[in-house]
This record gives C-alpha cells, sequence and structure tokens, in this order.
C-alpha cells in the first residue's frame, strides 16, 4: 500500500550497536494508547460499515471477510474473525520479527490481536444502509485508522508486513504487488457474491488510500532551499530535526551583489514545518523556498522502524 524504502539496513546497523528493543514508558504508552484507539476504531468499522455493506476491504482484512463468508455460504457456519485472520497473519508476523523490526512488529501484534478479538466480540450495529455511503465513510474511518497505527510505528497487518519486505530487501515496487493481490480478491469476491459490491469495494479501498496520504506523509518528501547567511546553522538545525544532511552552495545577491549561500536539503514532509519554524530563529532573514518533490534516487535516510 505505502512504500516506506531505506529502513531495512540502518535498522540492521542500529540492532548491531544494541540500539534497538528499547523502552520508554511515557512514549511507548502514548504508542500502546493510540494503537488500542486504531484497534477500536478498525473493529467498529467492520462491524458497522464493512459487514452493512458486504465490502472487502484490502489486504489480510478483506481476505479474511472473504474466507468467512465463502464457508458460510458453503458450510452454513461462520468461522471466528480471529482465527482466519491470524493464521493469514502468521507469515507476515515471522517477517516482520525476521527482517523489520522486533518493536515495530510487537506493536503490530497488538494492533492485529485487539481489532480481531473486538471484531468478534463487538455487537453488529447498522448506522446506514445506503451502500455509496458506507463506502465511502466507511474508507475513511479506516484509513484513518491505519494512519493512527503507522504513526506510532505500527501496521495493522498482513500486507503491510509484505510490502516493507519486498521494497527493503528485494527493491521490489510492492505498490503493484499489493494492488495486484486486491485487485484478485475482489476478482474472486465479484464472481462469488456479485459485482456491485467488488465494485463498490474498489470506492472504500480508493477513499481509505486518499484518507492515508493525507494523513500520514513520512513517506513524502520536500526539496528545502535556503538563502542565508548563516548556512552552518541552518544545517544544525535540519540535522538535528531529520537527520539528513545537506548541500552549502556559493551564490551572490543580484540586488545588492553581496555573497550568499544556499543550503539544499530534501527531508521528511512530517519534519518540514518544524524545520522551517527553527532555521526562521536562527536566521530571521533567511529565505526559504519549499518545494514538493517527486522522486528521490540515491541515499536518503528514512527513520527506521525499531
Amino acid at each position: 500500500m505505502i512504500v516506506l524504502s531505506g529502513y531495512f539496513m540502518i535498522y540492521k546497523e542500529k540492532e548491531r550497536l544494541g540500539c534497538v528493543m528499547k523502552f520508554s514508558f511515557k512514549e511507548d504508552a502514548k504508542r500502546i494508547v493510540v494503537i488500542c484507539v486504531a484497534s477500536v476504531i478498525m473493529a467498529l468499522n467492520i462491524k458497522t460499515f464493512v459487514r452493512t455493506g458486504g465490502l472487502y476491504p484490502g489486504g489480510v482484512s478483506g481476505l479474511t471477510l472473504l474466507i468467512q463468508r465463502i464457508v458460510e455460504l458453503h458450510f452454513g457456519f461462520e468461522l471466528p474473525y480471529t482465527l482466519i485472520n491470524l493464521i493469514l497473519n502468521l507469515v507476515p508476523i515471522y517477517i516482520g520479527f525476521r527482517f523489520i523490526g522486533k518493536k515495530f512488529t510487537l506493536y503490530s501484534c497488538l494492533s492485529i490481536m485487539l481489532t480481531n478479538i473486538l471484531t468478534d466480540i463487538l455487537p453488529s450495529q447498522a448506522l446506514v444502509y445506503d451502500t455509496l455511503l458506507i463506502s465511502v465513510f466507511g474508507g475513511i474511518m479506516n484509513g484513518f485508522a491505519i494512519s493512527l497505527c503507522l504513526r506510532m510505528d505500527a501496521t495493522t497487518g498482513g500486507t503491510d508486513f509484505i510490502g516493507i519486505f519486498l521494497s527493503e530487501r528485494k527493491g521490489v515496487d510492492s505498490f503493484n504487488v499489493i494492488l495486484g493481490f486486491n485487485a484478485v480478491l475482489l476478482v474472486v469476491a465479484g464472481l462469488l457474491f456479485g459485482w456491485e459490491k467488488a465494485l463498490y469495494s474498489i470506492i472504500f479501498q480508493y477513499t481509505s488510500t486518499q484518507m492515508l496520504h493525507m494523513m500520514f506523509k513520512q513517506y513524502r518528501q520536500h526539496t528545502l532551499f535556503v538563502v542565508t547567511n548563516h548556512a552552518k546553522r541552518v544545517y544544525e538545525v535540519i540535522a538535528k530535526i531529520s537527520n539528513h544532511g545537506a548541500t552549502i552552495i556559493e551564490a551572490e545577491g543580484s540586488y545588492e551583489h553581496q555573497e550568499r549561500k544556499i543550503v539544499y536539503s530534501v527531508v521528511s514532509r512530517a519534519e518540514c514545518k518544524d524545520i522551517v519554524k527553527d532555521i526562521k530563529q536562527v536566521d530571521p532573514d533567511a529565505f526559504i523556498n519549499v518545494i514538493n518533490t517527486q522522486q528521490v534516487s540515491g541515499r536518503f535516510y528514512q527513520r527506521p522502524y525499531d
């Protein structure tokens, strides 16, 4: 779903130095609370919107619901959501522990298990019956819950683990792989249960993705051009907040013909606002140009999963 590349080698280096699996009461308590809230939202969304509309979210959640409905249709009973989802997540969880990050995977397991249990024990409650409304607002809730987990360095499991693994270890564009998986899931659902629900599920997944893009900005980059007389201090601000380097370019102001420095760097969009604010503190006269970056090729630091 989202390609977060460049973390694997950094994580392995941190593991070698013994910097992983450290806990801070304040930070980890915050992560646990937010992940629990996201899990509650995810479970409520499944029980109120997804099942009412007969929709299929992307990834393992959608596959779990599809298997539940196939078993119910052909065998006349309903398998527990927790059982199916946990079995489907066993390999992705192993991949997470082995190749991505132990603490990251532990918090993802918390999200997975809590969502599973709540999905089984919470009563179904339909808020609306219009499938289009269900697709839109259910997708918004789904994207919001996933974004909360990602902000806390966790995932809702399944294809997220596989996507990160493929992008980091194999250099594969995981977006296309996951898109293909979701397409196959919707084709199977359409053949078995009708194309109307499958097509509405595309609206659900699209809305969820747009919500995710709006809320989770870590994987997106901005380019900074800073014209300043305090290049070293500007660079120190960038390095402190983002852990990125910068290129300092010699320049000349065209109006006064005075020597200037241009500090050039690419940073995460999530960090850009704080960087600009701190640059204005160290150099109130700095001229800052922020540009949306479409693609970065080369060494670009991404904060690793712990």
